[in-house]
């Protein structure tokens, strides 16, 4: 059978490379602590699960695009007290399957002859503009410019979509307000999308909490991508929220029932129990921030340097050899596995992303190998 030119192109999703490494380690008895993946491993709130169980209806219907009007409530009240934005329930937001699918299937929504993206940078808004046949424009980021894209350097001329990722993955970079304000004003100017991919919102282990493009005042043009994954331990749930210009919401809102990707009921339930509490996600930090300082020392006494930013459970970490995918490997014969950077395109290279996510007791038995 002939497939898709670009499911040819694509190749092999970055992640499975590393599985294979870790199968071929674990046949050989190592026993892994897994730094590789961002997958929260946290345990899913008591109140959130008891919440998803007692909605579990007798008759099971299909969930219709817009969601459940008291999921949109819910958003817009987290929103309001989280960020001080006001957004209309009724308009401005719609209900994801998680944050990826709607990142991914965004370039099929908008027109425009190609999408920018950041490198290093989560692959996924990459992969959905290039199934819907638009070019790619990479901007480079790095440490000496807060891993942050030169604004004047962007083909606007040329796009439909400015991806931003912020807090980012893999970097941990945060941007504020005021770049946020220049890179919609930017996009308004020349009719594009600014697409805010804010999945780690919620995870920042210094300074002040990190801004968002739902803070802006005029949000024309603009639309904001979150998710529960990581901030209430629910990525099994996949469950999200775009939000933002009403006219974007709405084409959203059109495209959905064909790619049938609204979520069930029960687990739109389980997130407005996820989206009333604040405690919860406190402990969560709390815990990325016990790792962090316990397993950093002992990564940087093998001869890793962080460079990343204060937010995300990712460090961001150079090697201290050339070849990054080496070294990470080498980890894995001892048991430590890490990311490398050029699973993030070729601007990752010299670079390990490693992922606070095992459990604290894991954490203490990999200081023990690495030390």
């Amino acid at each position: 059978m002939r497939l898709s030119p670009v499911l040819d192109s694509i190749g092999v999703y970055p992640f499975t490379r590393l599985e294979e490494a870790k199968r071929a380690a674990a046949a050989r008895g190592v026993q892994l602590i897994d730094f590789g993946q961002g997958v929260p491993r946290e345990p899913t709130p008591q109140f959130v699960r008891d919440a998803f169980s007692h909605s579990t209806p007798d008759v099971s219907t299909y969930p219709l695009s817009p969601g459940l009007p008291e999921f949109r409530e819910a958003v817009a009240g987290w929103i309001s007290r989280r960020y001080g934005a006001q957004v209309d329930a009724d308009t401005d937001i719609v209900p994801t399957i998680g944050s990826k699918e709607p990142i991914f299937h965004l370039a099929q929504v908008v027109a425009g002859e190609a999408v920018a993206v950041t490198a290093p940078g989560y692959p996924v808004p990459e992969r959905g503009a290039m199934f819907a046949g638009k070019d790619i424009v990479t901007l480079p980021i790095e440490a000496a410019t807060g891993y942050l894209p030169d604004l004047d350097r962007v083909p606007w001329e040329r796009l439909a979509i400015l991806w931003l990722n912020y807090p980012n993955n893999p970097t941990g970079a945060v941007v504020d307000l005021g770049y946020l304000e220049q890179a919609a004003a930017l996009a308004r100017e020349h009719d594009v999308v600014l697409a805010c991919d804010e999945a780690y919102s919620e995870i920042w282990l210094e300074g002040d909490a990190p801004a968002s493009g739902l803070q802006l005042a005029d949000r024309t043009n603009v639309i904001v991508f979150n998710t529960l994954s990581k901030r209430s331990s629910m990525p099994g749930y996949r469950i999200g929220f775009a939000a933002g210009d009403p006219d974007l919401v709405g084409a959203l809102n059109r495209f959905r029932p064909y790619a049938g990707v609204t979520p069930p009921a029960m687990v739109q339930r389980a997130a407005i129990a996820a989206y009333s509490d604040e405690s919860h996600v406190e402990a969560m930090r709390a815990g990325y921030s016990a790792k962090r300082d316990l397993v950093l020392p002992a990564l940087e006494h093998v001869g890793l340097t962080h460079v990343g930013g204060p937010a995300t459970f990712f460090l961001w970490m150079t090697t201290p050899i050339a070849d990054e995918q080496q070294f990470a490997f080498d980890l894995v014969e001892k048991g430590i596995v890490c990311a490398p950077g050029s699973m993030f395109g070729p601007y990752g290279k010299g670079h390990l992303r490693v992922a606070l996510v095992p459990t604290l007791a894991d954490c203490e038995r990999a200081v023990q190998i690495l030390t």
